[in-house]
């Protein structure tokens, strides 16, 4: 699998994602919570910022299985799924991932059918050649 690139605004995701938190970049001078990080807030051009702890619970609000024909690196993981998850307490921040059975799982661990629109996930983190990255398991009932 790639690894994704940590750049220097969304470093701290990283940091915090290894010590196993899901945390947001917040404004500190209006509250509003952006993703992906950068350095000026869109709201209010401020450039004072703090990371907020989520809940890490959200739902899956669209997926998608990719099909061959897929980049050698991504084919080499087929058939895996690709969800966009919005965040129960930020509903506006929705993070991609994948849905698993449990951290260390490979992506196909979950049957594709299980997955629906609206299904609720909670995050768990698994290292990735040396980066910790959110993974989403769905959540029982």
């Amino acid at each position: 699998m790639l690894s994704p690139v940590v750049d220097e605004d969304g470093a701290p995701f990283w940091e915090y994602a290894a010590r196993g938190e899901l945390r947001v970049q917040s404004c500190t001078s209006c509250g509003e919570l952006r993703f992906p990080p950068r350095p000026c807030c869109p709201s209010c051009q401020s450039f004072a910022s703090e990371w907020r702890l989520m809940s890490g619970r959200g739902r899956i609000w669209s997926y998608v299985l990719p099909h061959p024909p897929l980049l050698p690196d991504y084919a080499a993981q087929a058939p895996y799924n690709v969800v966009l998850v919005e965040l129960a307490d930020a509903p506006r921040i929705r993070l991609v991932g994948n849905v698993v059975s449990a951290p260390d799982a490979p992506l196909d661990s979950v049957d594709p059918a299980r997955l629906r629109i609206g299904a609720a996930v909670r995050v768990t983190f698994a290292e990735v050649d040396g980066v910790t990255v959110p993974r989403w398991i769905l959540e029982r009932g």
